[in-house]
């Protein structure tokens, strides 16, 4: 009786454990953005299939020193709110999944992925 109810209870935990939805880690996609590089040539950025919920600073315009990014396309399918300043500081704008997009006036240093 006692294995019965021990398998029974492990069959049970283990279709829980297969049932639980898992969250996701990774916004599947690309941010692409415009920066200036340190010869004044205009270059593209891309973020690829970017971590959720962490902030990332734009490794091109992390140096305060530098002009920062602009005219990010969000091709993830998650939504982007990027940010003026490092760190995910400073004033924010919203880019929605699939092609949301901002123009050269919006400045950004880092983003978050929802």
């Amino acid at each position: 009786m006692r294995l019965r109810n021990t398998l029974a209870a492990a069959t049970g935990a283990f279709a829980l454990v297969l049932t639980l939805p898992t969250s996701a880690s990774a916004a599947t996609g690309e941010l692409t953005y415009v920066f200036i590089d340190s010869h004044g040539v205009r270059q593209t950025g891309v973020l690829i299939d970017p971590p959720s919920r962490e902030c990332i600073t734009i490794p091109e315009a992390a140096d305060e020193a530098r002009l920062p990014a602009h005219s990010p396309v969000n091709s993830t399918d998650a939504t982007a709110t990027v940010f003026s300043g490092i760190g995910c500081q400073g004033d924010y704008f919203t880019l929605r999944p699939q092609g949301g997009r901002a123009s050269e006036r919006l400045k950004v240093r880092s983003v978050v992925f929802s």
